[in-house]
C-alpha cells in the first residue's frame, strides 16, 4: 500500500502518439520505510448506459452499498470507456488521414479532454467523453492516446490546481517558528514504511510541545505507542488490502467477488476517519480535539473530515502527485511532454469515478456535509491545501511550476538503527568477507519463489560477490544446501543493514530507495508496479544505478549485467557525492517547518464557511504508495 496504487503503464508508443495505460493497484512493502503509496480501487461498470448521471452498478457488498460489476471478456470489452469501431485503432487511422483531418481529430481531441474538467458539463456528458478519448482493457488497464502534434496549451487543462505564483523562501532558510501547543491528529494508511516518517515528523512535532494523536490500523499500536506517541485506531487491515492489490494487478478487480471484499475495506477507513480527531483516548480516556490535520493521500476521505471540523489540513506524500509539466504522474507512462499535466488529470477523474459514493455517503450519513458531485471543484481549490512531498531535492528537485503551497522537504527517516542488535550469526558473517550485496523485495509477494533465488544466487557467483538475501513476505532464500556466500535474512532495519553493504537490489519503494542513497549503495530498482518505476528511473537518471528492471522481466543475464554496472568504481563514486549532498538535509525538520508556514495563525471561527472541497486532494487519497 505503501507504494502508491494507481499504475499507469505504457502500453505502446510511437513518434506520433503515446498510449497510456491506467491501473489501479495496491503495492505492499516492506518493514523498513516504504512510504509512498496509496491504494485503491475504482470500479467501473462495463456497460454502455449510463443513466441519470450514474454509472449502473452490477454488485451490492455486504453493507448494502452498490459495487460496480465487471465483465471480463477475450475481446475488447464494451464500457463507458470503449470507444466504437471506428475509434478503436487511433494510431492506424490516423495513418490515413489527411492534415486536415488530422488537425480536426487533434482538435477534438483537445476539446473533449477540455470538457471533462468543465464542471459545467453533466455527469452523463463527462462519461460519454471519457469513453472516446479511453479504452478498458481486458487486462484491466484503460488506455487513452495523446495525438503527437497535440500541444499542451490546447489540450485544455493548464489547471489552476497548480500555482506559478513566485516561490517565497525557501524551507532551509525557514526559521522554526514557535507555534501555541495545538492538538494534531495524523490520519496515516497504509503499512508499515507508511506509518515509520510520520513517526519521525510526529515526534520532532511533540519536541516543540504540540500534543501529536497518530491514527493508523491497530497493527502498528506497538509501533506508535513504543515511539511515544498516542495511538487511535483505524479501519481496515493492510494485509488484507495489499493482498487484494497484489492480486489484482490492473485497474480492476479480476472479477465482481473481488469488489465487495475491497469496498468493504475502503469504507471502513473513511468511516473511521471522524473519530481519532474528535473521541477521548480509547485507554486513558483523555479528552482530544483536533485542531490541526496531517493526512497521507492512501487516507481517503482526509479532506471532508476537515471541511466538517473546519480544522487546517496539510498532507504529505512520497511521491510527486500535484500536476506538473516536468514529468508525468509517476504511475503513468506518458513519453510526451505535452501529456506529463493531463496524466495527473486523466488520473484524478478515474479513481472519483470509483470512490464518489462512498465518499458522499460518508459526507452525508457521518459528516452532515453536502454531497459533492462528479470532478466538482477539482481545478479550483487544490490551491488551498499545502503538500510537502518526502524526497531528497538532490534526487528530484522541485518542478518550477510547484507554487508556494507546495514543498520538498527531504527524505523523513526514523532512527531505527541506534537501537538494533543484529544477531550474532550476521556479525560473524559480514566480518568474514567483503562487503556483500543486499537483494530483497519486501513485503511484494513473488512468483515462483525458488527460481528466483537461484537466479540471485548464481548471479552472486557469476560476478564473485556476497550476498545478503531478505526472505520477506516471498518466501526468497529456500536453498537446496547452505552457501557460505550467502546470508538468509528475516527482517533488519535497514539503516543499519545497508551500511554494511556494497549495493542494493530491491523492489524502488520510497523509503528503501532513500535507505540505499542515504548509505552511497548503488542501487538497482526490480519494480513489481506503482511508483517504483517512477524512483527506478531516477535512480537511473541520477547515475547511481543501472535502468530498473521491471518483474516481470526479471532475469539472470540482467541481474549479473545490475551487479557489474553497480561495481563499476564510477557509479560508486556518484553514489557516495549524492549520499553527502543528502547528508546535510533534515526532511523530519522540513516537514515541521513546511506543516508550520502553512498552518493559519489564527483558528477558524465556528461561524466560517469552509472552502469548497478539492476533489483533485481526493483523487490523490487513492493511489497507488
Amino acid at each position: 500500500m505503501a507504494e502508491s496504487s494507481l499504475n499507469l503503464g505504457l502500453a505502446s508508443s510511437s513518434s506520433s502518439s503515446s498510449e497510456v495505460s491506467v491501473s489501479l493497484e495496491k503495492d505492499t512493502v516492506d518493514e523498513n520505510g516504504d512510504g509512498n503509496g496509496c491504494g485503491a480501487v475504482a470500479e467501473l461498470d462495463t456497460v454502455d448506459e449510463v443513466a441519470g448521471g450514474s454509472v449502473s452498478n452490477g454488485v451490492s457488498d455486504s453493507s448494502g452499498t452498490a459495487g460496480m460489476e465487471v465483465t471480463r471478456v477475450n475481446t475488447k470489452p464494451r464500457g463507458i470507456f470503449s470507444p466504437d469501431k471506428s475509434e478503436s485503432h487511433s494510431g492506424h487511422l490516423k495513418l490515413g488521414r489527411s492534415k486536415t483531418e488530422t488537425s480536426r481529430h487533434n482538435s477534438q481531441f483537445a476539446q473533449d479532454t477540455a470538457n471533462v474538467f468543465d464542471d459545467k458539463i453533466s455527469e452523463h456528458q463527462k462519461l460519454k467523453l471519457l469513453k472516446r478519448i479511453a479504452t478498458v482493457k481486458d487486462n484491466g488497464t484503460v488506455e487513452f492516446e495523446i495525438p503527437g502534434d497535440v500541444e499542451s496549451r490546447v489540450l485544455g487543462v493548464e489547471s489552476q490546481s497548480v500555482s506559478n505564483e513566485v516561490e517565497d523562501e525557501p524551507l532551509d532558510a525557514t526559521e522554526l517558528q514557535y507555534i501555541p501547543p495545538i492538538q494534531i491528529a495524523m490520519l496515516i494508511v497504509g503499512t508499515r514504511g507508511d506509518v515509520q516518517p510520520f513517526i519521525a515528523i510526529g515526534k520532532r512535532l511533540q519536541d516543540f510541545g504540540h500534543r501529536v494523536r497518530l491514527a493508523t490500523h491497530a497493527n502498528f499500536k506497538e509501533f506508535v505507542l513504543t515511539a511515544g506517541l498516542e495511538f487511535y485506531p483505524l479501519g481496515g487491515d493492510p494485509k488484507v488490502l495489499a493482498g487484494y492489490m497484489v492480486k489484482n494487478k490492473g485497474f480492476l478487480p479480476s472479477g465482481p467477488s473481488e469488489i465487495p471484499v475491497q469496498r468493504n475495506q475502503l469504507k471502513d477507513i473513511i468511516n473511521s476517519l471522524l473519530s481519532p480527531c474528535i473521541e477521548s483516548d480509547m485507554d486513558t480516556g483523555v479528552p482530544f480535539k483536533a485542531d490541526a490535520i496531517i493526512a497521507n493521500p492512501p487516507a481517503y476521505g482526509h479532506t471532508h473530515v476537515a471541511e466538517a471540523l473546519k480544522i487546517p489540513i496539510h498532507i504529505f506524500f512520497t511521491m510527486p502527485w500535484t500536476p506538473t509539466s516536468e514529468f508525468p504522474h509517476p504511475l503513468s507512462r506518458v513519453k510526451q511532454p505535452a501529456g506529463y499535466r493531463l496524466s495527473y488529470q486523466i488520473v484524478d477523474s478515474l479513481i472519483w469515478l470509483g470512490i464518489r459514493d462512498m465518499i458522499n455517503d460518508t459526507r452525508k450519513r457521518k459528516l452532515k456535509l453536502r454531497p459533492v458531485t462528479y470532478l466538482s471543484g477539482s481545478q479550483g481549490s487544490e490551491l488551498d491545501i499545502p503538500h510537502g512531498y518526502i524526497w531528497s531535492p538532490h534526487l528530484v528537485p522541485k518542478p518550477k511550476d510547484w507554487g508556494s503551497k507546495v514543498d520538498v522537504v527531504g527524505f523523513c527517516f526514523l532512527d531505527l538503527a541506534s537501537g538494533y542488535e543484529p544477531p550474532e550469526s550476521l556479525v560473524n558473517w559480514l566480518n568474514a568477507g567483503q562487503k556483500p550485496i543486499y537483494i530483497g523485495f519486501g513485503s511484494l509477494p513473488v512468483q515462483g519463489p525458488e527460481k528466483m533465488t537461484q537466479v540471485i544466487v548464481e548471479a552472486l557467483e557469476l560476478t564473485g560477490q556476497r550476498g545478503i538475501i531478505n526472505k520477506g513476505w516471498g518466501g526468497l532464500g529456500n536453498l537446496a544446501e547452505p552457501k557460505d556466500s550467502v546470508y538468509l535474512l528475516d527482517n533488519c532495519p535497514h539503516d543499519w543493514l545497508f551500511l554494511q553493504c556494497s549495493a542494493v537490489v530491491h523492489h524502488g519503494g520510497a523509503g528503501t530507495t532513500a535507505a540505499g542513497l542515504k548509505a552511497a549503495c548503488p542501487t538497482t530498482v526490480v519494480p513489481f508496479f506503482g511508483d517504483q518505476p517512477f524512483w527506478g528511473e531516477r535512480v537511473h537518471a541520477r547515475g547511481v544505478g543501472p535502468p530498473p528492471i521491471p518483474i516481470d522481466e526479471f532475469s539472470l543475464p540482467k541481474l549479473v549485467d545490475a551487479i557489474n554496472f553497480m561495481l563499476d568504481p564510477k557509479v560508486k563514486e556518484r553514489a557516495v557525492e549524492l549520499a553527502k549532498a543528502m547528508e546535510n538535509e533534515d526532511g523530519v525538520t522540513g516537514a515541521v517547518k513546511a506543516f508550520f508556514k502553512h498552518l493559519p495563525r489564527k483558528k477558524s471561527e465556528p461561524d466560517q464557511i469552509p472552502a469548497a472541497p478539492s476533489l483533485f486532494s481526493i483523487g490523490r487519497c487513492f493511489g497507488c504508495s
